[in-house]
């Protein structure tokens, strides 16, 4: 007689609990049905058939959670990809979105380009006009730099007119200085002298070399290159004193008017400074 509670645990060791009963009380009714029919070696192969089936079941039932397992790795994976999935359609969306606000700036940004080449244009065309404008200016400059540098010279001219018939007087008075032959503009050594005299003073024969300065203002700086009066009026002195050896140069500045600092560096010099207003 079978033992099916013996079947029973052997089974539950491969296989699970319900379904080792199940098949245990299975082949108790079989053995039952066949005890008479079938011989002993017949029902050992049944038994070893039966095994092969549990085992197999058992390998089934492996295989099953081995497949459930990798099922719940696919979902998993296929919940990740879907949330990745989600990300990446936010991204999308943002990417759009974000585009679209490009495209509004680069719009407003071409408005603006027109607008900064329209601007841009204005701008050229006033700077042509400027530039035009400037041309006219330096011209008239020119033209005025002219006028006034013939103005000056027409006014130096005056003075050095004036001072040939006022200068014998003043210096009679002022400095006893008696001129014996009249002021004259000339050339000496290659070097114009813009007034040149003879006289004496105190029985001894002079030589009066003179420069004309407008304003004598020690505040005025001269233009680059050149030089102040002073300089200007020993240059031709020595040219003066080459030509005439043994003469007494006496040097002598005509201006309208000069500032007291200036008259001071001239009497530190030696150098006779008459102002037009005082002859």
């Amino acid at each position: 007689m079978i033992n099916t509670l013996d079947m029973f645990y052997e089974l539950r060791q491969t296989m699970d609990p319900t379904a080792a009963e199940k098949i245990a009380q299975f082949l108790g009714r079989i053995y039952e049905e066949l005890r008479n029919t079938v011989t002993k070696v017949e029902f050992d192969d049944l038994k070893g058939v039966v095994k092969e089936l549990a085992e197999a079941q058992k390998r089934t039932e492996q295989r099953m959670g081995e497949l459930t397992a990798a099922q719940q790795r696919t979902e998993q994976r296929v919940g990740e990809l879907t949330a990745a999935q989600q990300r990446t359609e936010q991204r999308v969306d943002t990417l759009g979105q974000r585009m679209e606000e490009l495209a509004e700036a680069q719009k407003r940004t071409d408005q603006r380009m027109d607008t900064l080449g329209q601007r841009m244009e204005e701008l050229a065309e006033a700077q042509k006009r400027t530039d035009q404008r400037m041309e006219e200016l330096a011209v008239a400059m020119r033209d005025t730099r002219g006028e006034l540098g013939g103005l000056s010279r027409s006014v130096g001219y005056a003075l050095e007119n004036e001072a040939y018939r006022m200068l014998p007087g003043f210096l009679k008075e002022k400095h006893n200085i008696h001129i014996t032959q009249r002021f004259v503009r000339t050339e000496i050594g290659g070097q114009e002298i813009n007034l040149f005299g003879h006289g004496r003073r105190n029985g001894h024969k002079v030589l009066l070399v003179g420069e004309t300065k407008l304003r004598l203002d020690e505040r005025r700086k001269e233009r680059r290159g050149q030089k102040d009066v002073f300089t200007q009026l020993a240059e031709k002195m020595e040219i003066v004193q080459a030509a005439y050896p043994k003469a007494k140069i006496v040097p002598l500045i005509v201006t309208h008017y000069a500032r007291p600092k200036i008259l001071e560096q001239a009497q530190a010099k030696g150098i006779i400074v008459a102002q037009s207003f005082e002859w």
